[in-house]
């Protein structure tokens, strides 16, 4: 069965990275993955947490929104607080790009990761993840500069959606077949091959080992060509 935009099983939608898209961040980068477009940012405030307080450590969190007219309807601005589902989000967000890091040893100051969904059209998670990473990378450079450290970026980090669509295993899933999917995950990995998180959900079947271990390697093939574009991105 034809993919709605013609892309075949293996192949990511259309990808470009941005660096340094906000003039004003110290580090800054607009993903785009097919539809889906997000802007992500990457800012050093003085201080941390308090459970990080007096260590000489640093923090790095993340944050995700949705805006109005992302989607298809406008939906509402979370005035009060993250909702159940972007809480969840930024906390995979938060915990993709601390696994990034090399350490935290750059003094007590928090790297906030700020990623804002333009425009959704799947994957806005994944999306999210690529771009911080480049994103943080500048930050940290921003930082080490600052106190004559080495940078504490360690590791690029990506993340990418696949699943089971119409009894066909596909990478990098559009909204249309992410609803329709009978099986769909979202792989997160450092450019190490180790993974941050894998989340996979039957969502309208159940799948056997032998089809996560496929769906693995499909995420991993997508996966090798975003650390391709990050690195391309950082001049690395």
């Amino acid at each position: 069965m034809p993919r709605p935009d013609g892309r075949s099983n293996s192949e990511l939608r259309p990808t470009v990275l941005e660096r340094r898209a906000n003039p004003y961040a110290e580090g800054s980068c607009l993903v785009r993955m097919g539809g889906t477009l997000v802007h992500c940012t990457a800012s050093v405030e003085d201080g941390v947490p308090r459970f990080k307080k007096g260590s000489g450590q640093g923090w790095v969190t993340a944050e995700y929104a949705m805006l109005p007219r992302a989607t298809s309807e406008r939906n509402d601005r979370e005035r009060h607080g993250a909702g159940g589902r972007t809480y969840e989000i930024q906390r995979l967000i938060g915990r993709s790009v601390r696994a990034a890091m090399r350490d935290f040893a750059f003094g007590e100051f928090t790297i906030k990761v700020d990623c804002d969904v333009l425009v959704a059209d799947g994957g806005t998670r994944c999306a999210s993840i690529t771009g911080a990473c480049v994103a943080l990378y500048d930050a940290c450079a921003w930082l080490a500069e600052r106190t004559g450290q080495p940078s504490a970026f360690g590791q690029l980090v990506a993340a990418v959606s696949v699943g089971k669509v119409a009894g066909e295993h596909r990478l990098d899933l559009a909204y249309l077949e992410d609803r329709d999917a009978e099986v769909d995950a979202n792989v997160v990995m450092l450019e190490a091959e180790t993974f941050v998180e894998v989340q996979g959900t039957g969502e309208g079947g159940t799948f056997d080992r032998a089809e996560l271990t496929a769906l693995l390697d499909l995420a991993d093939t997508g996966l090798r060509q975003l650390f391709a574009l990050q690195r391309s991105a950082i001049g690395a």
